[in-house]
């Protein structure tokens, strides 16, 4: 007998692919409509076009992948389904969801070309990429046209950078007007609001998992409440500076509709710990002493490229043992103490 080396629970619920994909679908409702009111045809253009282009071009790599025993019509009849289809749509709509609106369309079918052929298909399509798709091809098209995404292009968040100018925009927004989304953007971040009804109905659904959001936000939050008390700040200003980093930028729509994604995070609990606990970490360092605008996307494909090591085999473990625990504990103070000792603390 064959003993299969595999983490506990040994008894799991079936879920489908299908039913996932459709889930994320339902929770991003809230998000395009607000999009579609706020930004009308900038967003429903974009989101079409993406759309259709991710769409064809997996289809496209579908094709051209088959078997050499099969043609072109067997290998669509047989194989192509509904979950070839659903994968794509969602994530061009991700993709555009983290764009401003007002950025051109050849950014929009660049950064998709991108997301899907580099992204995924070159991995092998679903189930095989290393990096969050929407993530890498936001990310690539934020080195390749940096110009774009300043200036004319984006306004408010968007070409906000480092700690002092975040703090000159806290007297411009208040923090109704980020929960609401009453403030300028990437067309899917503004809103706070409908960000947290799509993870309701995701954690409600259980097709994403609580502990990557749940670490992210918590990481994210002390270590921006650190900064504050490090630059000497009352408590009602502290709270103020806090709640405003936490509902401004991608940090929200990054954890719940990025973070999450089954393939490119970590399988076991512990590990989706770790993986939260680094995506807020380096979210919080980059907007404290970084030069970009808003670092979620960076950090997500940064953590990314760790998710094999935290699940390799010889110590991955379902279970929360001391030694995690201990391990976790003593890495979120030394952050800490990093941010505090950093924002002029001592």
């Amino acid at each position: 007998m064959e003993i299969v080396r595999q983490t506990s629970p040994y008894i799991r619920k079936e879920t489908s692919t299908k039913r996932m994909m459709a889930d994320v679908l339902i929770a991003l409702i809230p998000v395009m409509l607000f999009a579609i009111y706020r930004f009308q045809f900038d967003f429903i253009t974009k989101a079409i076009v993406a759309s259709i282009l991710g769409v064809g071009l997996e289809a496209l790599s579908f094709m051209l992948t088959r078997p050499k025993t099969q043609t072109v019509k067997e290998r669509f009849e047989q194989d192509y389904t509904i979950n070839n289809v659903i994968p794509p749509i969602i994530t061009a709509l991700i993709f555009v969801l983290t764009l401003p609106s007002k950025i051109s369309i050849y950014v929009v079918i660049i950064g998709t070309i991108f997301a899907i052929l580099i992204g995924k298909m070159i991995f092998g399509g679903l189930g095989k990429n290393i990096f969050n798709p929407a993530g890498i091809g936001r990310v690539f098209v934020a080195l390749a046209f940096a110009s774009l995404f300043s200036g004319t292009y984006t306004s408010g968040l968007d070409s906000i950078s480092g700690v002092t100018a975040l703090q000159g925009s806290m007297t411009t927004y208040t923090l109704s007007d980020l929960f609401f989304g009453n403030i300028p953007g990437s067309m899917g971040e503004v809103s706070a609001l409908a960000i947290l009804i799509g993870a309701a109905y995701l954690l409600i659904r259980r097709s994403a998992d609580f502990r990557v959001m749940l670490s992210g936000i918590l990481s994210f939050t002390f270590m921006i409440l650190v900064a504050g008390i490090a630059q000497g700040f009352e408590f009602s200003e502290l709270m103020h500076y806090t709640l405003y980093h936490v509902l401004s930028g991608g940090l929200l729509f990054g954890l719940v509709f990025m973070a999450t994604d089954p393939v490119t995070s970590p399988y076991t609990r512990p590990g989706r710990l770790i993986f939260g606990l680094m995506i807020g970490s380096l979210v919080a360092l980059i907007r404290l002493f970084g030069a970009l605008p808003e670092g979620m996307v960076f950090a997500l494909v940064i953590a990314n490229a760790f998710v094999a090591l935290i699940d390799y085999r010889k110590w991955t473990t379902n279970l929360y043992t001391k030694k995690f625990i201990i391990g976790y504990a003593i890495t979120a103070v030394v952050l800490l103490l990093v941010v505090f000792i950093g924002m002029g603390g001592f």
